[in-house]
């Protein structure tokens, strides 16, 4: 075997091989939602023994699934909405204007990277319960941004960087202020990178656990990772339900990721070559 043929098979190989480890608990979860309780202890992987559709119709008529489907909706679009506003003028201001302490402050963003959210969470409580925020849309929304600012901010701050200069000094030359060019040069020529932190933040928020938990006491504004407790009792689990939901729940952002997916590949890839 020619060696470029050789290594065009083995990067097939490997290529097929991540995908179908990626796809597995996907197809595992997808299918489970069709089966009973004895059959995903025996049999977690394969084709049910008996299709049980139950499980999805019974979700899809609960009224509460719509409403924590919707509350969910509601919090990861203005979480989506304020990161992107926020970390992009902010991006924008680190980018292209000068003034002391600038290279401090992008320092600070990128060392926030390195803290997990769970090592904030009591002092964020107590932050929200100051502020009257608990069991409210945006006793969740409000701390979602502040955490996704700094990656975003870093990620969108080295693209702008990258934007050819000589456009923004013609602008300028032009009298051109900087909100222009932020709203009429900058943002247009940013799609694929608003696109990766869009999705970034979306997939984040939609699948938030932690923060909603503790935040949120009243069933009413549930989003739809805390709905999965209630097919959980204290003695046993419905793991056929969980799983169903857990399918029916992923749909939309696995949707909005693949209508985005070429922004989002040109976004994580611009800057890695130049030609």
């Amino acid at each position: 075997m020619h060696r470029k043929d050789a290594f065009a098979y083995y990067r097939w190989l490997v290529l097929f091989a991540g995908a179908g480890f990626c796809l597995l608990p996907l197809w595992a979860t997808l299918i489970g939602g069709f089966k009973s309780s004895g059959d995903l202890r025996t049999n977690a992987i394969g084709l049910p023994k008996v299709w049980v559709a139950a499980n999805y119709a019974s979700i899809l008529t609960d009224d509460k699934f719509w409403h924590m489907l919707w509350n969910s909706a509601v919090i990861t679009f203005f979480t989506v909405f304020c990161t992107l506003l926020v970390s992009s003028m902010a991006a924008f201001t680190l980018a292209h204007v000068r003034f002391a302490g600038k290279r401090w402050i992008a320092n600070y963003l990128a060392l926030g990277l390195t803290f997990p959210f769970p090592t904030a969470v009591l002092p964020v409580f107590i932050r929200v319960r100051d502020l009257g925020l608990l069991d409210t849309y945006w006793g969740v929304i409000l701390p979602q941004v502040a955490f996704n600012l700094g990656f975003s901010i870093v990620l969108l701050r080295g693209f702008f960087s990258e934007l050819p200069k000589e456009l923004f000094e013609a602008a300028f030359m032009d009298g051109c202020s900087y909100t222009k060019m932020f709203w009429k040069i900058t943002l247009p020529l940013s799609r694929p990178i608003l696109a990766t932190v869009g999705v970034l933040s979306l997939v984040g928020s939609w699948n938030s656990f932690l923060l909603p938990l503790v935040m949120i006491n009243s069933d009413a504004i549930y989003p739809w990772p805390l709905g999965m407790m209630q097919y959980q009792g204290q003695y046993s689990t419905d793991w056929g339900r969980v799983l169903a939901f857990v399918s029916l729940t992923m749909t939309p952002a696995i949707f909005f990721y693949l209508l985005a997916q070429k922004h989002v590949i040109a976004g994580l890839t611009s800057g890695a070559v130049k030609g």
